[in-house]
């Protein structure tokens, strides 16, 4: 894993929508809850939208540039230990690489494109 490489959110559409409104995004519900904005590596995504987006359609895959945040980015241990990139404070727009529609299979498991994977 390096530092410099994108790390991802995903997000529901609607949510999303209103964070290009407001120019920054302050996150999910379960965001707001925790204190900062959850991300995931490229590595870390499969399993992220397996363990808390599976079935959920509307959703966006949000790329950003971790090196546009600062030292707001802390990279902390989950439950099991690896490291995951957490923001402490807003996102701003300015700092994200693409956000894009995130399709879903027929059995409800979201497609990660192949550049990410």
């Amino acid at each position: 894993m390096n530092r410099h490489d994108p790390i991802y959110k995903i997000v529901p559409a609607a949510l999303w929508l209103q964070a290009e409104a407001a120019g920054q995004f302050d996150g999910s519900p379960v965001d707001v809850q925790d204190g900062f904005i959850h991300f995931s590596t490229s590595q870390q995504l499969r399993e992220t939208a397996e363990k808390h987006f599976q079935g959920q359609s509307d959703l966006l895959l949000v790329a950003v540039d971790p090196r546009m945040l600062g030292e707001k980015l802390q990279w902390e241990p989950s439950r099991g230990g690896a490291l995951f990139p957490h923001l402490y404070g807003p996102l701003h727009l300015g700092a994200v690489i693409f956000a894009s529609d995130l399709p879903m299979t027929p059995d409800g498991r979201h497609i990660i494109p192949e550049s990410i994977r």
